[in-house]
């Protein structure tokens, strides 16, 4: 699809509207399974193996995300459809390969014992809950592909489609397996996401196969050879790959934390609600990419409405935090217990500011994606990981901070650390309004 060069508030809002939406009803995925795992035995536990099989999960799903960035930026006609899709598969293949490892108990006991220092009744559902997470990392990147060249078409109320279509399956499999009680609350949880994602793959493929038909041939134009993909994309799945071991690297500092269990069990619920305020902002990233155009001519008017957007997200997760609808939500909701949502509350005030810089951070990568500057991209995860390590490091060990609390400052602090550098690495100053060569 052509970007328009300047493209007017209206059509970037009815092209973000339906992404949003998707990433909303995603959102609402964590809430939901954390409040059925909440609602079986042994709550704390299986929060906590949850949170630690989700982890684990997204660690060996991180280089597919980015697919959805990749067909969005070089899909433009059958070549290139057909050396993405190959170069797809090939990745979803590979990444098959470390979760099924993952699922030989010897190899799960080393890791959940040596590395992530477990308690033993965590481990036990924890290694149950990865099992069912097997289908997990393929499903992600093959509809991930396919949904960027539903996004570079127009077609994004297709996503959101296909997006209803994994809610309702990953409901309808919670809510059975949670009333057969035959399973822990863990793997409740993790077998309704791996049933959601699999039916969406197959939706997303279905729904895209109009657009497949109307993509030109193909002939002189970008190279898109193995050599030049991996050359763009292994940036951006060194960029999720490190983002996504953000949760791993909690867990680590969590467990020998202060109240390791209790924060433990929070972790999940506090990044399902935070999810919920990041989500729209998550979704500017492929709007961005796909409205800017080549010569980054979209680039004033993307800028404004990331700052109407940033704010609105950020208003209204400061309205929740700082008041009663907090406790409402974390008790009522998520089904915390009085004394877990004592200690849940703290860091979620400390956390408003996280909507605003993620469709800030959407914006800038967007911008570096569409330059092929994908260097950059993975660079400022690289900083952000690593001031998350530190403030988590002297947090717990030094200042012996609760694990909860010593998340919020470390999350907060390799956000704001990675907008910085990728202020720099593009030259752009938002909140401040575009310069004339912007508009």
């Amino acid at each position: 699809m052509p970007a328009p060069t300047t493209p007017p508030q209206g059509v970037i809002f009815r092209f973000w509207a339906p992404l949003a939406a998707t990433w909303l009803m995603m959102a609402a995925e964590g809430p939901f399974v954390a409040a059925l795992i909440a609602r079986t035995s042994e709550p704390e536990a299986n929060l906590a193996a949850f949170g630690v099989a989700f982890a684990l999960a997204m660690i060996v799903e991180a280089p597919v995300v980015m697919l959805m960035s990749a067909s969005n930026a070089l899909v433009r006609d059958r070549r290139s459809f057909q050396a993405v899709r190959r170069f797809t598969l090939l990745l979803c293949a590979s990444q098959t390969a470390p979760m099924l490892l993952l699922t030989v108990p010897p190899v799960f006991h080393l890791a959940a014992d040596s590395i992530l220092g477990l308690p033993a009744h965590v481990a036990r559902p924890s290694y149950l809950a990865v099992v069912a997470l097997l289908p997990w990392p393929a499903a992600i990147g093959y509809r991930r592909f396919y949904q960027g060249i539903l996004v570079r078409q127009g077609l994004t109320r297709r996503v959101a489609y296909g997006t209803a279509v994994r809610l309702t399956s990953m409901a309808t499999a919670g809510l059975a397996l949670y009333h057969a009680h035959a399973l822990p609350g863990a793997v409740v949880g993790t077998a309704a996401l791996a049933t959601g994602v699999v039916m969406e793959a197959v939706a997303s493929r279905l729904m895209v196969r109009p657009a497949l038909r109307s993509l030109p041939a193909g002939g002189e134009g970008e190279d898109v050879g193995l050599r030049s993909l991996l050359r763009f994309y292994l940036p951006l799945a060194l960029t999720t790959l490190l983002a996504f071991g953000t949760s791993p690297l909690l867990t680590f500092f969590v467990a020998r934390s202060r109240l390791a269990v209790e924060s433990l069990a929070i972790l999940p619920v506090l990044h399902a609600l935070l999810f919920l305020f990041r989500a729209p902002g998550v979704a500017y990233q492929e709007i961005a990419i796909a409205l800017l155009g080549d010569d980054g001519a979209g680039l004033g008017g993307l800028q404004r409405f990331a700052r109407s957007l940033a704010a609105a997200l950020s208003l209204a997760l400061t309205t929740l935090a700082f008041t009663p609808l907090a406790l409402a939500w974390y008790q009522h909701v998520a089904g915390l217990s009085p004394t877990l949502t004592a200690l849940a509350v703290p860091p979620l005030r400390l956390l408003v500011a996280m909507p605003a810089l993620e469709v800030y951070l959407a914006l800038l990568r967007a911008r570096l994606v569409t330059q092929r500057r994908t260097g950059q991209v993975s660079r400022a995860s690289a900083v952000e990981i690593a001031v998350i390590a530190g403030v988590l490091g002297v947090a717990v060990f030094a200042l012996h901070a609760t694990g909860v609390a010593a998340a919020a400052w470390a999350l907060l602090g390799g956000r704001v650390a990675a907008a910085a550098f990728l202020l720099r690495a593009t030259g752009l100053k938002p909140p401040l309004p575009p310069t004339d060569a912007q508009q």
